[in-house]
């Protein structure tokens, strides 16, 4: 082997080791840098030489600098960064929910309790001013905390709306990053080794874009990276990236869509496809919890308004004359939304109108519903219950759920729908409408007696009116005619004496006597011959029967009602229970979300871990590694050196 030979194999070596000290100084130099992968020189052995003795190697070649990485662990963790900053996000919204339902004297339940429990103080001093005015504070309070929790809804939302316009910023600015590093990468595609740096770099944003809304990544063949979100979108294509927008939800204006804009062209996204990442969380609960939120306290307001305005209008109040009593609480009214799909005419007004009108409102469900023609034509329309799924055929005019359905203008078209909020808005419109005192119907416009000649032990419990269509002219007369129950009824005329209807019908031990729009309750059994009579209040200023029945409200459970399998009724819950079941509710989603964003942290920690074990920097390695090279590069020095003596060494003999 020649002088020149040993040489070359110690200045390759120098330059082998020069280069292997130099990234690994660059590993070192980056250990803290986000985003970096740790790089490695990659060598090869030189050709060797033939000659007659055997062939002789000529030392290595750096071929590559090599960076550490691992495609299947970088999904993983951008998988599982995106899932937990979903599940953080909506942890952290039902929190700030969460206190909108406060427990306490602070809360909803206490404030409709104080409220009816004020009719208890009423029912004691019927005509008292102070009373009165008493109960109509305790009303302002109940209607200003439903309009304040109403209030602090709309705080959250537009907080989503805020937040989702923040992040799609910072996306679409990342997506721009992106874009330019994939030109960067593409205009170097054509050599043999990667730009490791600008890659760790793109990988970077590639993650920490995943925290924001979860991507689909794919590999061109020039080294470019697509980027898809919500199910195969395009975000990024080459070097072109596209705009997320924050717009109006195209069926209720109030909560925020997402949209994609290519070149103008905006593709709306499917919420149900963002599945992570921060705008997933919001997303979802502005669309699944606000929502049940803003349901659950409409339902309640709804519930209780319409209760205290039915008792109101089936009492008398103090006016002269005395009157049914006017509604004491107004609430926001149903709503039909048309999508902005619906047909429209010339003029750009939407051919069909659907309204809404509440019947029932004990019956009224904590739920949005959407409603579109049914393509069957089993029925008119096709109902759907958003809060269970519950699909129902209805007909114009139908009575669903405690509100009626009318549909008017052209009537729906092909591909039509509406959302449909019996509910949502009640609260937000809720308010005291009665000022003055004496419009407080206390009293009760029938009342009861019993004969001083009856023998039984029958006393009248209570004296309910049950629709305000009672006629107080009408005094209604019961005679018993046998010890069994048997009884003989007449409604007579309170200033002819004229006998409007009688009957006869036998009263049964805990059920009440119905007529003429009221049900007594009887106390002990009647005997035979005995005689009871109902006729006008003749001093309804002395009167608390009504105050009684609205006192009794407390106990009533007429919030969420629902119509059984059988046609039956089914009971709901008392106004204290509602509010406590909603305050059940959130706190279940509180925590429900609180341990899956604790879950979801932990397997993104594990994720992030198993990606830096596999690319990041050990330092204690690259310590090893500096040494090792630092070896390797004295021994090829001397390696340089030993042939540089030889050589001249010869030069000398050659003298």
């Amino acid at each position: 082997m020649s002088t020149s030979g040993l040489m070359s194999i110690g200045l390759r070596a120098m330059l082998a080791n020069s280069s292997a000290l130099q990234v690994t100084g660059h590993n070192i130099a980056n250990a803290n840098t986000a985003g970096y992968s740790r790089q490695e020189t990659v060598l090869e052995t030189a050709t060797g030489q033939y000659s007659g003795a055997g062939f002789f190697g000529k030392g290595s070649n750096v071929v590559d600098v090599r960076r550490a990485n691992d495609r299947f662990l970088s999904m993983q963790s951008q998988a599982a960064r995106a899932l937990s900053a979903m599940d953080e996000t909506r942890s952290g919204q039902l929190q700030q929910l969460q206190e909108v339902f406060p427990g306490g004297e602070g809360g909803l339940g206490s404030a409709m309790g104080s409220f009816l429990n004020t009719m208890v103080d009423l029912s004691n001093s019927p005509a008292d001013g102070s009373a009165r005015q008493v109960v109509l504070a305790r009303a302002s309070d109940v209607a200003a905390r439903f309009s304040n929790a109403a209030a602090r809804l709309d705080v959250l939302q537009a907080g989503v709306k805020a937040d989702l316009q923040a992040t799609a910023e910072t996306v679409n600015s990342m997506a721009g990053r992106i874009a330019d590093l994939n030109q960067q990468i593409a205009a170097v595609s054509g050599y043999d080794q990667k730009p490791n740096d600008l890659l760790d770099q793109r990988d970077n944003l590639l993650s920490e874009m995943s925290k924001l809304v979860q991507i689909t990544t794919l590999q061109a063949s020039d080294g470019t990276v697509g980027v898809f979100i919500a199910g195969g979108q395009r975000l990024v294509l080459g070097t072109e990236a596209s705009k997320l927008q924050v717009v109006q939800d195209g069926s209720d204006p109030n909560r925020s869509a997402l949209v994609v804009n290519t070149d103008g062209q905006l593709l709306p996204l499917d919420s149900a496809m963002l599945t992570g990442g921060s705008i997933a969380g919001l997303v979802r609960f502005q669309n699944s919890d606000l929502v049940a939120a803003r349901n659950q306290l409409g339902q309640m307001a709804t519930a209780f308004a319409y209760a205290i305005n039915d008792a109101q209008a089936r009492g008398l109040d103090l006016g002269d004359p005395p009157g049914a009593g006017s509604d004491l609480f107004a609430v926001g009214a149903p709503r039909a939304l048309p999508s902005t799909h619906n047909a429209r005419d010339a003029s750009g007004e939407y051919l069909a109108t659907v309204s809404l009108q509440i019947t029932d409102a004990s019956l009224l469900q904590a739920s949005d519903y959407s409603l579109a023609l049914d393509p069957t034509g089993m029925s008119k329309f096709l109902l759907t219950r958003l809060s269970d799924g519950l699909v129902r055929g209805v007909n114009d005019g139908d009575s669903v759920d405690g509100f009626q359905i009318t549909s008017g203008g052209a009537g729906l078209q092909n591909g039509d729908s509406f959302l449909l909020q019996a509910v949502a808005g009640a609260a937000t419109g809720m308010k005291r409408v009665l000022d003055d005192p004496s419009g407080i119907a206390a009293a009760s416009p029938v009342m009861a007696t019993t004969s001083s000649a009856n023998k039984g032990t029958a006393s009248v419990a209570s004296l309910a009116v049950t629709s305000p269509a009672i006629d107080p002219g009408l005094t209604a007369n019961i005679s018993f005619t046998s010890a069994t129950g048997n009884y003989d009824w007449t409604l007579t005329d309170a200033i002819s004496g004229t006998v409007m209807s009688s009957g006869s019908s036998t009263w049964v031990a805990g059920q009440p006597i119905v007529l003429n729009s009221f049900e007594l309750q009887l106390s002990g059994v009647p005997a035979s011959g005995d005689q009871l009579t109902v006729g006008k209040t003749r001093y309804p200023a002395t009167s608390n029967g009504n105050a009684l029945q609205m006192a009794a409200l407390r106990d009533a459970r007429f919030v969420g009602r629902s119509v059984q399998g059988d046609g039956s009724i089914g009971p709901g819950a008392t106004v204290t229970d509602a509010y406590a079941n909603v305050m059940a509710d959130i706190g279940v989603r509180v925590q429900s979300a609180k341990m899956s964003a604790d879950i979801s942290g932990t397997a993104s920690a594990q994720a992030d871990a198993s990606l830096a074990s596999r690319t990041g920097v050990n330092l204690d390695e690259e310590a090893a590694r500096l040494i090792q090279f630092q070896q390797s590069y004295q021994a090829a020095a001397k390696v340089l050196q030993v042939a540089q003596t030889v050589f001249d060494t010869l030069l000398e003999l050659g003298r």
